[in-house]
């Protein structure tokens, strides 16, 4: 999830999982793969950067689980 500022202030929070495209013309509109179309305040770039620390978060969480799980299974 990643928090976003529409254009009248309002923050509101997007399930990144759910982004097919973000673009600036020139407001940045982000579609999701749903159909459903938002438009925001921060630019691409900064979108972007969130949506990769965001995935990053939740790789980092896989991995931890699957070491702790192959950890247990070799001392259970």
């Amino acid at each position: 999830m990643i928090e976003l500022t529409r254009f009248d202030g309002s923050k509101f929070v997007l399930n990144a999982l759910l982004i097919e495209t973000i673009e600036a013309h020139p407001d940045t509109v982000i579609t999701l793969t749903t159909g459903k179309h938002y438009v925001v305040r921060e630019p691409v770039e900064h979108i972007v950067a969130r949506v990769i620390a965001f995935h990053s978060t939740i790789h980092r969480h896989c991995c931890v689980q699957e070491s702790a799980c192959r950890e247990e299974a070799a001392h259970g």
